[in-house]
């Protein structure tokens, strides 16, 4: 009887602990559960408050999809201005080439801690027809207010912050050992770039992206304030739910999300399988 009383006594640890350990993991699912429905509940109700014939209504109209391409004009020009501008900064912030590195990436991550509305408030002071850049700019028939180039600048301001960090991020994952190995093999810094660190980059770069185009593509705040004209898609938003109410502005809003969100989440799946893949081990 001696001999079985250890048994049972290391026995009943070990059960006992089991369950708080489950409890916890049902707990944390449960939270994690709640908060995944809270998220998508928005969305949801997008959905269950549309209707097929408000849709048709709403996009019959004369000059309905013109603030629609009038977006994708200006949030592609503002991705081609963060891809050109942006890239070279993000790799100098991940390689540390810059003088003073976390200056510039204080820099960076200002625009993106500071409401959009103050960015276009400052944008005006900045870029606005009576400061000296808004007469540089006149001088080459441009103007940062209520015009497309604003539109753009707003785009640009607000998106910027998501791509260069991204890909930052995504720069400083490939390891520079690489790059290092293959200047010493003689491949020049053009061609280590393009053969090792954009391929490796890639899903990451992808990522950064696609978040600067949903950022360009819903730019509101600072758009308010210096690109009220011409209309994008979110002004089209905000003045039909303005003069028409909710239940008009709901379309456009539907819209807005199927243009901006494919990407990204594309993006974000290729990623994610890139990092997952026998080959990323």
């Amino acid at each position: 009887m001696s001999a079985g009383t250890p048994e049972a006594s290391t026995a009943a640890p070990g059960s006992g602990a089991r369950l708080p350990a489950r409890l916890s993991a049902l707990a944390a699912l449960g939270a994690a559960v709640v908060i995944w429905l809270a998220l998508l509940g928005p969305l949801g109700a997008l959905l269950d408050h549309l209707s097929f014939g408000g849709i048709r209504h709403a996009l019959n109209t004369p000059q309905a999809l013109q603030p629609l391409v009038i977006s994708l004009e200006a949030s592609t020009i503002a991705l081609v201005v963060l891809v050109t501008a942006g890239t070279p900064l993000a790799w100098m912030m991940a390689r540390r080439r810059l003088p003073a590195p976390r200056l510039f990436e204080a820099g960076v991550i200002l625009p993106l801690l500071m409401p959009p509305l103050v960015i276009g408030l400052l944008l005006v002071f900045m870029a606005g027809p009576a400061t000296p850049v808004g007469g540089l700019l006149a001088r080459v028939h441009l103007s940062a207010s209520n015009t497309f180039f604003a539109l753009v600048l707003a785009e640009v301001y607000e998106a910027a912050p998501y791509y260069v960090l991204g890909a930052e991020a995504a720069f400083a994952g490939v390891d520079h050992h690489l790059e290092q190995n293959a200047a010493l093999l003689g491949d020049s810094f053009a061609r280590s770039f393009r053969r090792i660190t954009l391929p490796l980059a890639a899903p990451g770069l992808a990522v950064a992206l696609a978040t600067g185009w949903a950022r360009a593509m819903g730019a509101f705040g600072a758009v308010l304030i210096i690109a009220y004209h011409p209309y994008g898609l979110p002004m089209q938003i905000w003045t039909t739910l303005q003069e028409s109410g909710l239940a008009r502005a709901l379309p456009f809003a539907l819209l807005l999300l199927v243009v901006a969100l494919p990407l990204p989440v594309l993006a974000y799946l290729w990623s994610a399988r890139s990092r997952t893949s026998p080959a990323a081990r």
